[in-house]
């Protein structure tokens, strides 16, 4: 169940959703508050529905392919994905699109909050134009789940090899009966222990689940599924690799028209979230094992990819500067290797930060018409992990320059808050305009999305600094003047 202070922190920021301007992003927040005892109206079915858990990383990705069918005697428009309420918060990234027209933009999602008695929560897709009766589409649900792999066993030696375990419904939840479904479960390798086993009475073709195909588990085909059923299973399966989690990143994109530069800096809260160490750490063993290179549990290493032309990185922590990195430029990635002072264990905790420069041309551009300016980075950046990482907060902040005005943008990453805003650095007067972006739940596969500024910016604010700077050394040479003319002398003065 969620917490009163949830929901005024849901309601907090919608109020500041509702102020920003050009946000095509939906919110992943509750609008509507219902109760416990609502039931989404039976006016779809199901007909055939496949859903693909994958687990090749550090957090598991659905995607659920479900033909829905209008049964209903008027258009319907409103379909119902139901999760249990601590499952909702931690679902990241939910998209949906027609998979028959795939390169069409997502469909509008929202949360429909219950009261604080209820365990079951809903997305409400809207469909881009209401389904005629008896009329089908097809759904394509894509999102991620994060925390949720448990480790098993929680303690491991410093060279043992680490097994996960997911557990999970084969019946795909859903608000309404489905006719046939399946579900897939993509393991990242064969070494898979436990799992649970159904009884061939459940399979529409009376096989025992489940089904193996290399690495691949399949439960089903089911017939006839009512809505709401569950059929809880769990694999537990080899991942001997860090399960990299970021409870905050905080990224500052600062712009300078005067220099022609673009600053990044990108400051983490790392842990990773695998299992505990059984014994004390051993820095000899850690030593000899090097050499060999094993596949470890421990974070030793991130890969942080960046645009051509990057300049000027640099690696800190609480303690100071990290010499274990290595920049690599290139002509068309540059690539910054970060090592951290310690390797980091599962339970143990990093924080540290990040930045770099860049030429502003190749983010900015002029309209031909006014005095507006578009800018266009990435979202999300940071480390490219082949285990993944997952983000439970992101602060972006976008620094324009003194004197910007109106400014707007687009991103096709869900937001929970959005404000402009006055940031105040040396030589400022009133102080330069700054868009705040946050994001809950995201994981690296929305690295590179587009965030597009757009601000207008007279020239006329571009002389402001220089006027600020050329009165302040006048000022001061004055002040100098009047003081050194002063008669700072004792007494009278003797005359003659």
């Amino acid at each position: 169940m969620r917490s009163i202070s949830f929901f005024t922190s849901c309601i907090a920021a919608l109020s500041s959703l509702a102020a920003a301007e050009l946000n095509l992003s939906q919110p992943l927040l509750s609008k509507q508050l219902l109760a416990s005892t609502f039931k989404p109206p039976q006016v779809f079915k199901n007909a055939n529905l496949v859903r693909t858990t994958n687990l090749d990383k550090g957090y598991p990705r659905e995607t659920i392919n479900v033909i829905i069918e209008n049964i209903d005697s008027k258009p319907q428009s409103e379909y119902y994905l139901p999760f249990e309420s601590s499952l909702l918060s931690r679902v990241g990234g939910l998209e949906v699109k027609d998979k028959k027209a795939a390169s069409k933009d997502s469909f509008k999602v929202e949360v429909v909050g219950y009261d604080a008695e209820s365990s079951t929560e809903f997305y409400l897709i809207h469909l881009p134009e209401p389904l005629e009766p008896k009329g089908q589409q097809t759904l394509s649900i894509t999102y991620s789940v994060l925390s949720a792999l448990s480790p098993v066993p929680a303690q491991i030696s410093q060279s043992d090899e680490q097994y996960l375990q997911y557990t999970f419904s084969a019946y795909t939840p859903s608000a309404y009966n489905t006719d046939k479904q399946k579900t897939k479960v993509k393991l990242p390798s064969s070494d898979v222990p436990d799992y649970t086993k159904l009884p061939a009475e459940l399979n529409a073709e009376k096989k025992a689940d489940p089904q193996k195909q290399g690495s691949t588990f399949t439960y089903g085909p089911f017939d006839n599924i009512p809505s709401g059923a569950e059929e809880l299973v769990s694999v537990r399966y080899e991942f001997t690799k860090p399960l990299t989690h970021a409870s905050v990143l905080e990224r500052d994109i600062e712009v300078s028209h005067w220099g022609g530069n673009i600053a990044f800096e990108e400051r983490y809260w790392l842990q990773n979230l695998g299992a505990q160490l059984k014994n004390h750490f051993s820095r000899v063993e850690w030593q000899k094992s090097s050499y060999m290179n094993p596949a470890s549990s421990a974070l030793k290493e991130l890969r942080v990819p960046l645009q051509a032309g990057a300049l000027n990185p640099y690696f800190t922590d609480d303690i100071g500067n990290v010499s274990t990195s290595r920049f690599r430029p290139g002509k068309k990635e540059a690539l910054l290797e970060l090592k951290p002072r310690y390797p980091i264990f599962g339970g143990w905790k990093y924080s540290f930060r990040v930045g770099w420069d860049a030429d502003l041309s190749n983010y900015l551009r002029k309209l031909s018409t006014g005095e507006s300016y578009v800018l266009n980075v990435p979202f999300l950046e940071g480390p490219r992990q082949p285990e993944g990482i997952e983000y439970s907060r992101v602060n972006l902040r976008v620094i324009l320059p003194e004197g910007a005005t109106n400014v707007r943008f687009q991103t096709s990453v869900p937001l929970v808050d959005s404000t402009t805003s006055l940031h105040k650095t040396f030589l400022d007067t009133l102080g330069r305009t700054t868009l705040s972006l946050t994001a809950i739940n995201l994981v690296d596969e929305f690295r590179d999305r587009e965030l597009i500024v757009t601000y207008d910016y007279p020239w006329t604010a571009g002389f402001r600094k220089p006027i600020v700077i050329t009165l302040g050394m006048f000022a001061v040479f004055a002040a100098t003047w009047v003081v050194g003319s002063l008669d700072t002398s004792i007494g009278k003065k003797k005359t003659v």
